[in-house]
């Protein structure tokens, strides 16, 4: 069968994507991955054919970091609102051409939660089966919003479907444009509520046990499969685990795609607080700039390593709440810090909170006490106990990876609903 990926994003969201897709190469199916241009060298690096599909999308999360901090400016309606369309559309029509040209003859379209409009769209035209991969609950639920969580996570599940609605008026005109171009009807809902409302697949990217009654909340119309992760190994790795060896267990600090705007100062305040507590620190620069930093004995700093081989081996891991960084620390079995600024971070962030394996707070509002309070709370041993406790719970990463590429092909072969609806190929033509 032939199976067409489209995820953009950070690695963070094509890795999971690609883990199956890898999969679904190993039961000799055709794949092949529509990924950010700055990303198809990783994709093809792991043995997939990739297309660039989109913008860059290291600089669509800047601008998108940079928009959130300067949403408390002045700025007219008119301003604001156009900044926010630019931010949310660009690319949209390309993306479309691209999806058309690979999605023609295949069996099944699956993508991530970015752009997730512009798949739909070609797979109405085309109408083959869609699957949908989430990394964390993106629809209405009673779960998040239970217990002692920050009020932001909270606020967003509240108004799930509001923002849904907002989001596809931000991004009307673009869906519109691409809908009458494939001569299609103009949608009276916005995507994820066609999706929805069709019974598509919608693959949970994580674990339920992350999100306790979820599961039963939902009975099985959206599948668990657990983290999806290929685990793969860097230049750093063999080095970083001798380094690690040679004393005691260090603290983890990643940025990931997180922008840091003075990584020397954030470096120097890492550093200083760890050799207050008398701990070694591990940092990992992901796409921030540490190139120009001092050397500490306590102290080794990488661009990336891997999660899976590494954490085990910390007391702690500090990031920014990413989906795959935060499985990792959990399947890990050691307490986690995040500390998060946009996306899901905050919600991974309450999670951690609310399941005492952890803490949470706001990236640009940390202070040097804050952060050594936080690191002495979560080196304690009732959180170091309970997150041993729910590593034993956790999927493993080959497992989840064979259970999506099941759902997968399952959605294909016509086992779940296929489409929007029957003959749209054949009675639609694009202009």
């Amino acid at each position: 069968m032939k199976f067409v990926l489209a995820a953009h994003g950070t690695r963070g969201d094509v890795e999971p994507c690609a883990a199956v897709g890898l999969e679904l190469v190993r039961r000799q199916h055709d794949v092949c991955m529509a990924v950010p241009p700055n990303l198809v060298g990783f994709v093809e690096s792991v043995g997939l054919a990739g297309v660039p599909f989109g913008p860059d999308s290291q600089e669509t999360v800047n601008a998108q970091t940079d928009f959130i901090r300067q949403l408390s400016q002045v700025q007219s309606p008119a301003s604001l609102l156009h900044a926010t369309k630019e931010l949310f559309v660009r690319g949209w029509a390309d993306m479309s051409t691209t999806l058309m040209s690979l999605a023609e003859g295949a069996d099944l379209l699956f993508t991530g939660l970015n752009y997730h409009g512009v798949a739909a769209n070609v797979a109405e035209y085309l109408d083959i089966p869609l699957g949908v991969l989430h990394y964390f609950p993106v629809r209405p639920n009673s779960r998040l919003a239970l217990g002692s969580v920050p009020s932001v996570p909270r606020l967003i599940h509240s108004t799930m479907r509001t923002a849904w609605w907002v989001y596809w008026r931000i991004t009307k005109e673009a869906e519109d444009t691409q809908r009458r171009e494939l001569g299609l009807p103009k949608a009276a809902h916005c995507a994820a509520q066609r999706i929805e409302q069709a019974g598509h697949l919608e693959v949970q990217g994580y674990d339920q046990v992350c999100f306790p009654g979820l599961a039963e909340e939902w009975a099985g119309r959206r599948p668990f499969v657990g983290a999806l992760t290929m685990e793969l190994q860097t230049d750093d790795d063999d080095d970083v685990l001798s380094w690690i060896a040679s004393g005691p267990p260090p603290i983890y600090f990643g940025f990931g795609s997180l922008p840091v705007e003075s990584p020397a100062e954030t470096f120097a305040m890492t550093s200083e607080i760890c050799a207050e507590l008398g701990e070694r620190a591990l940092i990992c620069s992901g796409w921030a700039d540490f190139d120009r930093i001092p050397h500490y004995d306590h102290v080794k700093a990488v661009r990336a390593v891997n999660h899976s081989a590494v954490f085990p081996a910390c007391r702690a891991v500090v990031h920014h709440g990413g989906a795959g960084t935060t499985a990792a620390g959990v399947r890990a079995g050691v307490p986690s810090l995040i500390l998060w600024d946009v996306a899901d971070g905050p919600i991974w962030g309450a999670q951690v909170k609310r399941l005492k394996i952890g803490s949470t707070r706001r990236f640009t509002s940390i202070s040097r006490k804050m952060l050594a309070a936080e690191l002495r709370s979560i080196l304690t041993p009732a959180y170091v106990s309970r997150a041993r406790a729910i590593a034993d719970r956790m999927t493993k990463p080959a497992d989840s990876i064979a259970s999506a590429a099941d759902l997968l092909e399952d959605q294909a072969r016509g086992t779940l609903l296929r489409g929007f609806g029957s003959g749209a190929a054949q009675s639609k033509a694009p202009k």
